[in-house]
Order: structure tokens, then sequence, then C-alpha cells
């Protein structure tokens, strides 16, 4: 592929989401942009971190609403839209990006890269937002326009919102696990970098009442299934997510919650 570049000066942002980090090399002018986007996820450098370099290109396309492509052969992975072209070596845990200055078309690799670290880590992202009560985090997933922005938006003031688009889970030590994420959705703020064990997953729906309804493992999983963000058409990685969420549903709650919009709902979510 001959793609024209500007050579990323060495510039390095370690983000760090779920407790992985990926230290983005790059030029100091899209560093700026990205410091803005991923503030509060900003550690120091780590040798632990997944290293990616940023080249930045004059627009691969006129489409970049393209559908992704993910492509696997062995640890290394090709991944591309109508904004970007990337690889990544899973073994290596090194990764090269060629795009235009767009944090949205970083964001989509960061997010296709921790999709294919955690199915090999018992975890998943999920379209959903996420919340901490208390020491607990609860779950709120479905299609487009289920209601994950407004019961975001209705949260009481001891609520901590870790995200209103991706969620992030991962099995710690045997607790599924939620984290906050700097992928926001409607609200257009990032999520608290914060983490806690997973209490329930709320399966969303507009109502004439508000009401929960507890799902039997198989049901809830199909339905978990049809909202986890996973971009490879791999069937080994497949089967490990399949596998993840089956094992999820097995040990924590899953309920449809039916809701009207109003701040009420709140007290059935416990």
């Amino acid at each position: 592929m001959a793609i024209r570049a500007h050579s990323a000066a060495g510039v390095r942002v370690n983000v760090v989401i779920g407790g992985t980090g990926i230290g983005v090399s790059t030029t100091t002018e899209f560093e700026e942009i990205l410091r803005l986007q991923y503030a509060g996820f900003i550690e120091a450098d780590s040798a632990q971190s997944i290293q990616l370099t940023v080249e930045l290109t004059p627009p691969l396309t006129l489409d970049p609403d393209a559908d992704i492509q993910v492509r696997g052969e062995g640890s290394r992975w090709t991944m591309e839209r109508g904004d970007f072209h990337a690889s990544y070596d899973s073994a290596t845990r090194v990764g090269k990006v060629w795009q235009s200055a767009s944090r949205q078309s970083l964001d989509s690799v960061i997010r296709i890269i921790h999709s294919l670290t955690l199915a090999e880590e018992t975890g998943f992202l999920l379209h959903a937002a996420s919340a901490i009560r208390g020491d607990r985090a609860f779950l709120f997933s479905g299609k487009s326009g289920a209601g994950k922005t407004t019961i975001s938006s209705l949260a009481p003031p001891d609520v901590h919102l870790l995200t209103d688009e991706v969620s992030y889970v991962r099995n710690v030590s045997g607790r599924w696990t939620a984290f906050g994420t700097p992928f926001a959705g409607e609200l257009a703020r990032p999520g608290e970098n914060r983490s806690a064990r997973v209490e329930a997953l709320y399966l969303l729906r507009h109502g004439s009442e508000n009401r929960t309804e507890l799902l039997s493992a198989a049901s809830a999983a199909r339905s978990i299934l049809r909202n986890v963000l996973f971009f490879a058409d791999d069937a080994n990685l497949t089967r490990r997510v399949f596998d993840t969420i089956c094992a999820f549903v097995e040990a924590v709650p899953v309920l449809e919650l039916s809701f009207l919009p109003d701040a009420g709902v709140w007290e059935l979510i416990h």
C-alpha cells in the first residue's frame, strides 16, 4: 500500500482502559487531540503497554462510514475502514495505524484491539451503559434507542457513570468487573476511570411502567450476544467470546428492565 504519511515524532500518549495500556506514538499536534479525547485515562508509559504508532495521512477513501474489516493470520491482524488502515501483532503487542488526524479513527482502532485482547482474557466489550452505585456496578444494554442514554441521564447524584456507550467487562480473579471507558455516546462525555464488581445487567426497553423480569441464562446470553462488540471474523476467538458470555450469565443476574423516562426507575436498580 503506497501511503504518503507524516512520520510520528516519537511523542507518546499511554491510554489505559481496563488495566490494559496502549502507548500511542504520534505527532505533537495529534498528541494534543488525544490528551483531550482520553483525559482521565492517560497514565505514565509502561513497558507492558501495547505499542501503537500512528502515521498521519490524507484521507484514505471518501467513505469513512464503510464497514470495518478485521482479518487475522496467526497473531497478525489487519484492520480497515474508509478512514484508516492498521496492522497489529497480538504476540509482540505492536501495531501501526495509517489515518488522517481524526480522533474517531484511532478510537475505532483502540476498540478493535481491546476486543481482541479481551477475547483472550475472558472479557468483552458491550454496547451498553454502565455505572457504579455504592461499591457495585450495573450494566444497561440494548439496541440503539433502547434507553442507554436516557437511563444514564436519569442517574441520581450518588451514581458514577462508567460509560453511556461501550462497557468494558472482564473477569478479574473470579469476579466479573466493569471498568470505566472514554468511549462516549450521546452524552458526549467520557466515563469515570473507576471499576467495580458487576451486580446485575439490565436489558432495556421502553414501557408503560417501571418493572423488571429475571431472564433465564439462555435467553440472557442470546440477548447479550447481539450487543457484544467483536469485529474479527475468527472462529476460535468467536467461540471464546461465546463461552465468556455463557460463563457471565451463569454468574450475574440478567433482567429485562421496562421503564418510563423518570428518575424513579433507579429505585429498581439494586
